[in-house]
C-alpha cells in the first residue's frame, strides 16, 4: 500500500549522514529514483491517481522522449529523479467508513540537525500537521504506519543504546520514538481532543507480530487505541532472540516498573493482546504470515488473526490481568 526500506534499498533515508552519502553519488542517487518510478507506475498510481497526477505527467514525458533504440536522455532521467525525491504527496487518504490514512514515513523524515547519524524522525513537522487535519472531525480512523508506532520498549531502548555509541544502521534504530520531535508531535495529536476517539495502527516492518491496545492514563473520556503489527510473508525473527527479548520486555517494563516513566509513551496505558497458542506469557508472535483484522459498526476491532503461511491461524485476545 506504501513504500518501506526494503521496497528501494536497506536503511532508506535512516538519517542525514544516510541521506548525504547516497543522494550526493549520482549512481546510488539514481538507484533510489528508479525505485520510485516502479513504485509510481506499479503501485501509487492505483493508490491515488489524482494526487499523484503531477509526476506521473513528468514522466510520461520522459517516456515520450525515448529515442528510437529505446534509449533515453540523461539528463532528462536526471530531472525526473530529482522532481519525485522532491515530490510530497506519497502518501493519502481513502474517505472510507472509517477514514484510512497512509503515511509515507520514509520520504518527508524529520531530520536532526545537530546530530546527523542520528536517526531522523519518521515523518516531519509539517507532515505530521497535514496528517493531523486529516483526523480532525472524524470518530474514528484507520492507520497505516509502515514502523509501529507503538512498539517493543525493550528493543527501542537498544536501538536507542547502540544510536549511543554511533551505530544506529546496525540494529535498524528507526522507530516512532527514536527522534524526540517526531515522537511527541505524534503522541500529541493521537492525545488531541478533536481528533478520533478510536484509532486502528495497522503496521508490519519489524518480522514479527503483537497487538496492543493503548488508552490514556487517569483521562476520562481516553480515545482508544489499538496496534496491530503483522510479521511479514517470509523473513521471521531469530527465535531464541525474540523469546528472550519477549520475556525481558514483560520483566523491565511491566505496569509497576519505575522504567515506563523513563519512555516517552509514560501517560498511556499499553495492554498486550496474546496469541492463542502462545506459551505462558508470550506476547510477541514470531510466525509469517498476512494479518487479517475485523471491524464493528463504530471501527473497533472485534477480531485479529495472524493467518500463517504454515497454513496455521493465529487469533489474538486480550490478555487477563
Amino acid at each position: 500500500m506504501i513504500f518501506d526500506d526494503h521496497d528501494v534499498t536497506d536503511d532508506w533515508n535512516l538519517s542525514a549522514a544516510w541521506e548525504a552519502a547516497v543522494y550526493d553519488h549520482p549512481f546510488s542517487r539514481r538507484i533510489v529514483g528508479n525505485a520510485l518510478i516502479a513504485y509510481l507506475f506499479c503501485q501509487g498510481w492505483g493508490n491515488d491517481p489524482d494526487g499523484l497526477a503531477e509526476p506521473l505527467r513528468a514522466s510520461r514525458e520522459w517516456l515520450d522522449s525515448a529515442a528510437g533504440d529505446g534509449s533515453f536522455d540523461c539528463q532528462r532521467h536526471d530531472r525526473l529523479v530529482t522532481r519525485l525525491l522532491r515530490f510530497t504527496g506519497w502518501g493519502y487518504t481513502i474517505d472510507s467508513t472509517p477514514r484510512l490514512v497512509v503515511l509515507d514515513t520514509r520520504t518527508r523524515r524529520w531530520r536532526s540537525e545537530r546530530r546527523q547519524h542520528h536517526p531522523s524522525g519518521l515523518m516531519d513537522w509539517e507532515a505530521l500537521s497535514e496528517f493531523q487535519q486529516a483526523l480532525l472531525g472524524e470518530p474514528s480512523v484507520i492507520i497505516v504506519s509502515p514502523a509501529p508506532i507503538f512498539g517493543v520498549k525493550l528493543i527501542e531502548g537498544i536501538q536507542r543504546l547502540f544510536t549511543w555509541f554511533g551505530k544506529p544502521l546496525l540494529v535498524d534504530a528507526e522507530n516512532w520514538m527514536a527522534h524526540p520531535g517526531a515522537a511527541r508531535t505524534m503522541l500529541n495529536i493521537l492525545r488531541h481532543s478533536r481528533t478520533p476517539q478510536r484509532y486502528v495502527i495497522l503496521s508490519g516492518d519489524v518480522h514479527y507480530s503483537f497487538v496492543y491496545a493503548i488508552t490514556i492514563r487517569q483521562r476520562r473520556n481516553s480515545p482508544q487505541m489499538w496496534q496491530i503489527t503483522s510479521s511479514g510473508l517470509k523473513n521471521t525473527f531469530p527465535d531464541t532472540l525474540l523469546d528472550w527479548f519477549d520475556r525481558l520486555n514483560r520483566w523491565l517494563y511491566a505496569p509497576w516498573s519505575p522504567l515506563n516513566w523513563l519512555t516517552k509513551r509514560r501517560r498511556m496505558l499499553i495492554e498486550p493482546y496474546c496469541p492463542e497458542r502462545s506459551s505462558k506469557g508470550e506476547r510477541l508472535w514470531n510466525r509469517a504470515g498476512i494479518g487479517q483484522v475485523k471491524l464493528d459498526a463504530e471501527g473497533a476491532p472485534t477480531e485479529v488473526m495472524q493467518l500463517g503461511a504454515d497454513d496455521c491461524d493465529t487469533r489474538f485476545d486480550k490478555a487477563r490481568r
